[in-house]
């Protein structure tokens, strides 16, 4: 980060408009790292206020990610501390080769542009979701050490993510505002599935480990590549899976994420992190999680458009408030469950549908 370099990349994105931009060329110029950097482009979207770029070194030379962090949004700390650790335990993750936390600049390894989600078929589902899974195992039992250096998933975030869905979901997105009457059965579903959340044995976890965030390609043969860690807590067993197996942005066959989830169940009891006797609970702790995962997200996915007009995210509400009625209607005798399955069916699915149909 010392070194001088005076070559700047070619960029035509470069835009006086956007100093963020111009700031993070001039610092890639002067860090050194990066010998002759060609050609900084956007690598991936993202749904915090972070930005990725593509940078070669040379016109055929390897490439590069930086990460563009505003510090007064972002704190870049828990990606360097956590990447670290993940890439300690054998976990394949983007390195930090370079940093600026005070200007929020960060120069990554590259694990190329081929998600699971845009190359996972019905053919190659099986092998990558296995080796998805495998990699989940690995985290938590060999993350022991990090998940004591995390935050906690506690009552007060759990309850927090939920009222995405009561705040911007209901009351924004679809101007459907909790009354006096719905207050009491909203908080006993917030409490049936905290308490289910907080009774299950706590490890690192990821918050985001689906299909988007899960690479694969010629450098990574035996395991995914793994993204977007920076938010990692320690907390309930089962978040990442359900994140994975009932992924808003794809869908698979029931009979397909039974047979997934018992894999990772039988990978957990070979690691201690599971008792092989308890697979009913497992499996209850697995979909009532999946209700905390799935109000939380179509909640964030309605703040993304009207707070930060980013609409991307609006086509995978349905899917995510299926997966939420899906689960609620296993579970009808549970504190909430009727109240939450009588909003879902009557007032919030046929809102979504009407909006869907009009956009």
């Amino acid at each position: 980060m010392t070194s001088t370099a005076t070559s700047a990349p070619h960029s035509a994105f470069t835009d006086p408009s956007d100093p963020r931009l111009c700031e993070l060329e001039q610092w890639l110029a002067r860090s050194g790292r990066i010998q002759n950097p060609v050609g900084l482009v956007p690598a991936s979207a993202d749904a915090s206020f972070r930005r990725y770029f593509r940078v070669f070194d040379g016109e055929n030379g390897p490439s590069y990610i930086v990460m563009d962090a505003p510090p007064q949004k972002e704190d870049t700390g828990p990606f360097v501390q956590i990447s670290q650790q993940l890439d300690a335990i054998g976990l394949k993750v983007p390195r930090v080769l370079d940093a600026d936390r005070e200007r929020g600049f960060l120069l990554l390894s590259d694990l190329g542009n081929t998600t699971f989600l845009s190359a996972v078929t019905p053919d190659n589902a099986d092998t990558l979701y296995r080796s998805a899974l495998q990699t989940l195992v690995r985290f938590q039992a060999q993350g022991q050490a990090l998940s004591q250096t995390l935050p906690p998933y506690d009552d007060a975030l759990l309850d927090r993510e939920m009222d995405l869905f009561s705040d911007w979901l209901l009351g924004e997105h679809l101007q459907r505002p909790l009354d006096g009457r719905d207050h009491q059965a909203w908080q006993k579903v917030k409490q049936t599935l905290a308490m289910s959340a907080l009774a299950q044995p706590q490890v690192a976890v990821h918050r985001d480990y689906h299909s988007r965030n899960l690479m694969i390609g010629a450098a990574l043969p035996d395991a995914p590549g793994v993204l977007d860690f920076q938010d990692a807590v320690r907390g309930p067993l089962t978040y990442d899976a359900v994140s994975l197996l009932r992924d808003c942005y794809v869908r698979w066959p029931l009979e397909a994420v039974h047979d997934w989830r018992r894999f990772y169940f039988l990978a957990l009891v070979a690691s201690g992190l599971q008792q092989r006797t308890d697979w009913d609970g497992f499996v209850r702790a697995f979909d009532l999680m999946g209700m905390q995962r799935h109000l939380k997200a179509s909640g964030i996915f309605a703040r993304l458009w009207h707070r930060d007009g980013k609409d991307g995210y609006l086509p995978d509400v349905p899917n995510t408030l299926q997966y939420l009625y899906e689960a609620a209607a296993l579970y009808p005798d549970l504190p909430g469950m009727p109240w939450l399955l009588d909003l879902l069916e009557n007032r919030v699915l046929p809102d979504c549908a009407s909006l869907q149909e009009v956009g």
